[in-house]
């Protein structure tokens, strides 16, 4: 979950002006959480309140109504609306929330592919909007599930391709989007495409490449995309394989207000600590 807003907050001052420099500045004053850390401590708030999706995230984003980088038209529009209905969303914005979901239900759950469509359905309720999200539960429960098996031993690439990963890239496939294991990522350099399909198959490659969470963070945010965004989806997913440097990670809670890291305290402790 804060490996999703750490991508986030790395990968914000880069959304609008985009950099294919690996070495780019990691944090700096002109960074900040965008509306992809709202919507995630949003998702996390529900699950621990046993709250409505659509309802909590409502209310986060009526809390903070102009982030860094804004809301997308649509999505803004339904922040500002009294009407809860969903619209049909095909976008990326379902994926960059739904880590929390994958941190809470094992792999074997029915309820986490549940959750994951519950947390896209309140507003992306289109078929792709709902693959994204599940897919990235997926691929978050099966690292978890396959670090746990691997006793603390290192992850090799071809666990995350064999095992980690593979449910997650089952289902892309199956949805005839481009195969993480042979898409060629330069296609994708410095195109923003704020869908989907254009953006979790990426996200999974990187994560087929990558070395660290700090590797992975980078080659998202370097691509020259949809920067935050796709920081958010892969640094989701790195936080389960490699955890987030404790320097990282100290340094981003501090772009956070207090309300957001009382959530997170609360979520991490819940899920050490089962009830």
């Amino acid at each position: 979950m804060l490996g999703a807003i750490t991508g986030d907050i790395i990968g914000s001052r880069w959304e609008f002006i985009p950099t294919n420099d690996y070495n780019f500045p990691l944090l700096s004053e002109e960074n900040s959480f965008t509306d992809d850390s709202i919507c995630t401590v949003a998702v996390a708030d529900a699950l621990l309140k046993h709250h409505d999706m659509g309802i909590s995230m409502h209310e986060w984003c009526r809390r903070y109504p102009t982030p860094m980088g804004g809301y997308g038209g649509r999505f803004a529009q339904w922040v500002r609306s009294t009407d809860y209905a969903p619209y049909n969303s095909l976008g990326n914005g379902s994926a960059m929330r739904v880590s929390p979901v994958g941190w809470w239900f094992d792999i074997t759950d029915p309820n986490l592919v549940e959750y994951a469509k519950l947390s896209a359905a309140c507003t992306h309720n289109h078929p792709e909007g709902i693959t994204g999200a599940t897919a990235v539960a997926l691929a978050i429960a099966g690292c978890r599930a396959m670090r746990q098996q691997n006793d603390g031993k290192p992850i090799t690439q071809e666990m995350l391709r064999e095992t980690g990963l593979a449910p997650a890239i089952k289902l892309v496939v199956e949805a005839g989007w481009p195969n993480p294991l042979t898409l060629d990522v330069k296609e994708y350099r410095n195109r923003f495409d704020e869908t989907c399909r254009g953006t979790v198959p990426v996200a999974l490659h990187i994560m087929l490449q990558s070395h660290s969470f700090e590797d992975a963070v980078r080659r998202a945010v370097s691509l020259g995309a949809d920067a935050d965004t796709l920081g958010a989806i892969v640094g989701s997913i790195a936080e389960v394989i490699w955890d987030i440097p404790s320097e990282i990670k100290s340094a981003v809670m501090q772009y956070l207000p207090d309300e957001m890291k009382t959530v997170i305290d609360r979520f991490y402790n819940h899920i050490q600590t089962p009830a």
